[in-house]
């Protein structure tokens, strides 16, 4: 009878180890995207495949910038709410930010995850197809082919809306990768 009235909290473990699980997975997911892209937002997410709520993510990141692993503010312009990034991403960010702009192009393919059109630049989404390119001049949307059709976002002269077609049409490879294009697998 002298334990009558008394309370003692009764924890079960086996949620406590399901929310460490989860808290761990979420943590892991959020430094694939940080390493993947530098800087993450909420808008970034509708790029990625999988589903996962972007409460549950910031929680995460939070507690990352807590621990002094990322670093929380404004880094990309025209996107609203908070936003993460990893000290090397904002160095980066600011020495672009300082660097004059050069002219030079850039084709990637739409199904590239650094194809960020539509996300954080303004136009409409290319679709994520392999054989859709899109190019940008100085990290801006300046031209892009789906399908078969090509179309500028600008108004160029005759010589360079020719060299900006070429440029979206020629596959560039990488070095490490041209001598093994073109031969048979054995």
């Amino acid at each position: 009878m002298e334990w009558t009235s008394r309370w003692s909290l009764i924890r079960n473990t086996e949620d406590e180890n399901k929310d460490k699980k989860l808290l761990e997975e979420i943590r892991a997911i959020a430094r694939i995207i940080l390493s993947r892209y530098g800087v993450v937002f909420r808008k970034l997410l509708e790029k990625e495949s999988f589903a996962l709520l972007w409460r549950a993510l910031v929680r995460v990141l939070r507690l990352l910038e807590l621990r002094g692993e990322v670093r929380g503010g404004r880094f990309v312009e025209g996107v609203t709410g908070e936003q993460f990034a990893l000290p090397e991403a904002v160095a980066s960010l600011r020495d672009m930010r300082r660097k004059n702009k050069t002219g030079e192009l850039v084709s990637l393919s739409a199904s590239d995850p650094l194809n960020l059109m539509g996300i954080i630049t303004p136009g409409n989404k290319v679709s994520s197809h392999y054989k859709n390119r899109v190019l940008y001049r100085d990290g801006v949307p300046t031209a892009f082919k789906e399908g078969a059709e090509i179309k500028l976002l600008s108004e160029f002269d005759n010589s360079e809306e020719w060299s900006i077609k070429q440029t979206l049409i020629k596959r560039n490879f990488s070095p490490k990768l041209k001598p093994y294009l073109g031969k048979g697998v054995a």
